[in-house]
Protein backbone atom coordinates (compact mmCIF):
# COMPACT_ATOMS: atom_id res chain seq x y z
CA UNK A 1 0.00 0.00 0.00
CA UNK A 2 1.35 3.44 -0.85
CA UNK A 3 1.76 5.90 1.96
CA UNK A 4 1.54 9.69 1.76
CA UNK A 5 4.87 11.45 1.68
CA UNK A 6 3.61 14.21 3.98
CA UNK A 7 0.94 14.44 6.65
CA UNK A 8 -2.36 15.87 5.39
CA UNK A 9 -3.42 18.70 7.68
CA UNK A 10 -6.77 18.66 9.46
CA UNK A 11 -7.99 21.70 7.55
CA UNK A 12 -7.17 20.15 4.16
CA UNK A 13 -8.83 16.88 5.20
CA UNK A 14 -11.95 18.72 6.38
CA UNK A 15 -12.13 20.78 3.17
CA UNK A 16 -12.28 17.55 1.20
CA UNK A 17 -15.10 16.24 3.39
CA UNK A 18 -17.35 19.33 3.23
CA UNK A 19 -19.74 17.68 0.75
CA UNK A 20 -20.10 14.42 2.67
CA UNK A 21 -22.79 15.68 5.06
CA UNK A 22 -26.32 14.33 4.82
CA UNK A 23 -28.98 16.65 3.42
CA UNK A 24 -32.62 16.19 4.51
CA UNK A 25 -34.96 15.51 1.60
CA UNK A 26 -37.31 18.30 0.60
CA UNK A 27 -40.99 17.53 1.13
CA UNK A 28 -43.93 18.95 -0.78
CA UNK A 29 -47.42 19.47 0.69
CA UNK A 30 -50.19 19.16 -1.90
CA UNK A 31 -52.44 22.21 -1.48
CA UNK A 32 -55.62 20.39 -2.56
CA UNK A 33 -55.34 17.15 -0.58
CA UNK A 34 -52.77 18.08 2.08
CA UNK A 35 -50.74 14.93 1.36
CA UNK A 36 -46.98 15.13 1.91
CA UNK A 37 -44.67 13.67 -0.74
CA UNK A 38 -41.20 14.14 -2.20
CA UNK A 39 -40.64 16.85 -4.81
CA UNK A 40 -40.89 15.81 -8.49
CA UNK A 41 -42.51 12.47 -7.61
CA UNK A 42 -46.00 11.14 -8.21
CA UNK A 43 -48.00 10.55 -5.03
CA UNK A 44 -48.63 6.80 -5.23
CA UNK A 45 -51.66 6.88 -2.93
CA UNK A 46 -53.65 9.41 -4.95
CA UNK A 47 -51.93 9.20 -8.35
CA UNK A 48 -51.64 13.01 -8.47
CA UNK A 49 -48.66 15.04 -9.73
CA UNK A 50 -48.68 18.85 -9.51
CA UNK A 51 -52.45 18.90 -9.10
CA UNK A 52 -53.18 16.64 -12.08
CA UNK A 53 -54.28 13.02 -12.18
CA UNK A 54 -51.51 11.10 -13.98
CA UNK A 55 -51.96 7.50 -12.84
CA UNK A 56 -54.22 5.16 -10.92
CA UNK A 57 -53.60 5.47 -7.19
CA UNK A 58 -53.44 2.67 -4.63
CA UNK A 59 -56.47 4.01 -2.73
CA UNK A 60 -58.67 3.55 -5.84
CA UNK A 61 -57.98 -0.18 -6.27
Amino acid sequence: MPHPKRKISKSRRDKRRTHDNAVPSTLFVDPTTGDVSLLHRVNTETGMYRGKKVMKGTKEA
